[in-house]
């Protein structure tokens, strides 16, 4: 067992380490503490020992579930010395320490399901790749999400845009996403959704107040700015409810793209921050389905996959897209920040 959990301190330091990279130094201190602090033996530690699979593997989205249950703790004022750790007062270390003692069967439930982050600034990447889709295909999109969690992402036709000195998206949205583009601008081509529709394991439907809070649990709490855009995400996803239902991946893209496809309509498939978290089983499945859809494409009924994902060596997030029955890989369109914070654009 210490050899285990050697392993999970490990990858809660790397985890550590992501988030300091990547502008939260506050959730970097608290998965280092988290690191010192965590027991074997306590309901987290065992909790973590308990699950299946690889524990190695897993720790860094076991790292991550825990963060949004020790910031949804935070939030609630339930423990007011984590509160005030979170804040800026008092003694970071010890709050979390007390924490994982004190509300540790709380804290463990938020182990059995990934994160949900679900940042809508990556829509900003997706409305890109749709613009070079439609440079080619100039024709509206029929667009299919994985992995859709709140449906924030699916909901990007709800947002306007800044992307290089393009503007795109419902002009009159009082969201507006602007991230640092470095690049060529994507092609100025007006995107049509004639429908659109996702699917997740555990979607998170935001009519519920509890559900919204947890969604915004997962958002590091030094990123207000983060917060902010997630909160007008969810007042458009409230009054726009984006169609997210529950069930598996690959089941259910494997009925979409069974249906007929209507001449003159795109079809797309997107994901983003996905494939990581589906099981072996789903993304064979997941990547036979997009085969025999690209087999099947004609010039009248295309389909193109747009996927924002890890690269093979998980050093960076890649927006790639392909299209059929063009035939060519336009695959690496750009490289993003995790949360939509800047793009370099690469055609």
């Amino acid at each position: 067992m210490t050899d285990k959990f050697s392993d999970i301190r490990a990858a809660f330091q790397r985890q550590a380490e992501f988030c300091r990279n990547n502008g939260s130094p506050l959730t970097a201190d608290i998965l280092e503490a988290v690191a010192r602090h965590i027991d074997p033996t306590g309901p987290v530690g065992a909790h973590i020992l308990a699950m299946d699979g690889n524990l190695e593997g897993a720790g860094e989205a076991m790292a991550l579930r825990l963060t949004g249950g020790l910031h949804a703790l935070a939030r609630s004022g339930r423990d007011e010395a984590l509160a005030a750790a979170y804040g800026g007062e008092g003694d970071l270390d010890a709050a979390v320490a007390a924490a994982l003692e004190a509300h540790g069967a709380d804290l463990a439930g938020w182990l059995d399901s990934p994160p949900q982050t679900n940042e809508p600034a990556r829509a900003a990447y997706i409305m890109a790749g749709l613009m070079v889709a439609v440079a080619r295909y100039p024709m509206p999109i029929d667009l299919l999400e994985i992995g859709s969690s709140a449906g924030l992402v699916l909901n990007l036709n709800r947002y306007r845009y800044e992307l290089g000195g393009v503007e795109a998206g419902e002009p009159t949205s009082p969201l507006l996403l602007a991230p640092q583009w470095n690049g060529a601008p994507p092609p100025d081509s007006a995107v049509t959704l004639i429908a659109q529709r996702g699917v997740d394991r555990n979607p998170i439907y935001l009519s519920s107040p509890e559900a919204a809070e947890k969604l915004l649990a997962y958002i590091w709490p030094d990123q207000p700015e983060r917060i902010e855009r997630a909160e007008q995400a969810i007042a458009l996803a409230r009054a726009f409810p984006p169609p997210i239902i529950a069930g598996e991946a690959a089941d259910w893209i494997e009925a979409q793209l069974a249906a007929p496809q209507a001449e003159g309509v795109m079809r797309i498939v997107f994901h983003t921050i996905t494939l990581q978290y589906l099981p072996d089983d789903q993304k064979q499945r997941f990547h036979a389905a997009i085969a025999a859809a690209a087999e099947h494409a004609t010039e009248e009924r295309p389909f193109g996959w747009l996927s924002y994902e890890f690269d093979d060596a998980r050093k960076a997030f890649e927006l790639r897209l392909k299209l059929w029955p063009l035939g060519e890989d336009l695959h690496h369109l750009a490289d993003g920040h995790p949360h939509g914070a800047s793009v370099d654009w690469l055609l």
